[in-house]
């Protein structure tokens, strides 16, 4: 505002993100004059709101009124017009070398991991991984950043390598992990609110990997779905620099953020065209589509006005965004008995039955995944944000596969949903 129009400013920010303000006027070359008032603000009486304004800035010390005043009354000095942003070291692309144990306890201690055991990521796995895709290790894929206040970090093909090795992933799942790479989105942004995400891989690719839409899809019972939803958090950590009280405020945390709930759709038992076809994509297209949100509620059971009244019970004041998981048995009744013949006119009843100012259906999904074992969908307040295309990453001979690919035992479904466990 000053620079652009010569409108003199006074930001204000709790003096709990006092440390933060500083890294952000370093990072993007503002010297801004900041004048901080005591934590907490929310849930906070007028009262003490107003004493706040009278006292003291807790962190200079001086009257937060005389510091407000200053900023807007006071000229720039040449050092603030001046101000450049501060670009962090590059690191060093190799460790030197040492024992498994002490590696392990290396990354362990410099917050390199999710405070899992992770593969070490030796030159030779890495260059393995690298036999997933046509592209060079050193192509730029993206650049991240968990936060807004710090410099958005650089990386490559090769270091997308890196991280999925050491989310356990093979060469086969690497496509996937690049897409995700492409987005520049970290599966857990720096927010006191405690955000949850979610991916879910629509096309070929699902079935060329071995993804599971079906039985169990968002339980630890797949290896696929496993490893390329802990990748996603491992970059977020590694590229986005996720550092806890640093760049990272979750209140709470959730165990979300471990597997980031990625799963596949469940195109084949699915009455609807499938999520990404939906949102302007070839049903012979390979992708992978980014939610997030806060909250997921299991359980739920009933037609579409018991789905209104669960979202109308969760959605604030404002409304809101929310995906539906449904399972295949729900999508059927929903369309066969309830003349849902396409997700979007459900969303559209949602939508209008909420009662708000402006209806719009494009903030409620419904992705279809299940074992049909029983009519139950899972609501979320999940939005959904972006969408990658998987295949501009996929070499020109297919699918890079193992001799023999891991697959963790498969459930057999029969037609009416009795029996067990192939191994």
């Amino acid at each position: 505002m000053e620079n652009d129009y010569g409108v003199p400013t006074a930001p204000v920010v709790t003096a709990r993100f006092a440390d933060y303000m500083e890294r952000d006027c370093q990072s993007h070359g503002m010297a801004l004059r900041f004048t901080f008032p005591p934590y907490p603000v929310g849930w906070v009486p007028r009262e003490t709101l107003r004493e706040y304004i009278k006292g003291n800035d807790p962190v200079t010390g001086r009257s937060i009124t005389e510091e407000i005043i200053e900023a807007l009354t006071k000229p720039l000095t040449n050092v603030e017009k001046e101000f450049r942003a501060r670009k962090r070291p590059q690191r060093e692309r190799l460790l030197e070398p040492e024992t498994e144990e002490n590696l392990h306890r290396l990354f362990l201690a410099n917050g390199w991991t999710d405070g899992m055991p992770i593969v070490l990521p030796t030159e030779e796995r890495v260059a393995e991984m690298l036999t997933g895709t046509d592209h060079a290790p050193d192509e730029h894929v993206g650049m991240m950043s968990v936060t807004t206040h710090e410099e958005r970090l650089k990386y490559t093909v090769e270091k997308c390598a890196v991280v999925a090795v050491m989310a356990g992933c093979r060469p086969e799942h690497f496509p996937v992990i690049l897409a995700l790479g492409e987005s520049g989105r970290p599966s857990m942004p720096s927010s006191t609110t405690s955000f949850a995400s979610m991916m879910i891989v629509n096309g070929p690719v699902r079935n060329e990997i071995g993804m599971n839409g079906g039985l169990g899809a968002l339980s630890p019972v797949n290896y696929a779905n496993s490893v390329i939803g802990r990748a996603w958090t491992l970059m977020s950590i590694c590229f986005g620099d996720m550092r806890p009280g640093a760049t990272f405020t979750a209140s709470t945390g959730t165990t979300i953020n471990y597997n980031n709930m990625c799963c596949a759709e469940n195109e084949e038992n699915s009455v609807w065209a499938p999520f990404h076809v939906r949102k302007g994509y070839k049903p012979e297209q390979s992708t992978v589509s980014l939610f997030r949100g806060w909250n997921v509620l299991t359980q739920g059971i009933g037609p579409s006005q018991r789905m209104l009244q669960v979202i109308k019970a969760i959605s604030g004041p404002f409304g809101g965004a929310f995906t539906f998981l449904t399972d295949p048995l729900v999508a059927k009744s929903l369309k066969n008995d309830e003349g849902y013949a396409d997700p979007m006119d459900l969303s559209k009843f949602l939508s209008d039955g909420l009662n708000l100012e402006r209806s719009d259906p494009e903030r409620i999904n419904v992705v279809v995944v299940g074992g049909e074992m029983n009519p139950m969908w899972v609501t979320t307040d999940f939005s959904h944000f972006q969408t990658m295309e998987i295949d501009p990453w996929i070499p020109k001979a297919g699918i890079r596969h193992d001799p023999v690919p891991l697959r963790m035992p498969e459930a057999v479904m029969c037609k009416d949903g009795s029996c067990g466990i192939s191994l």
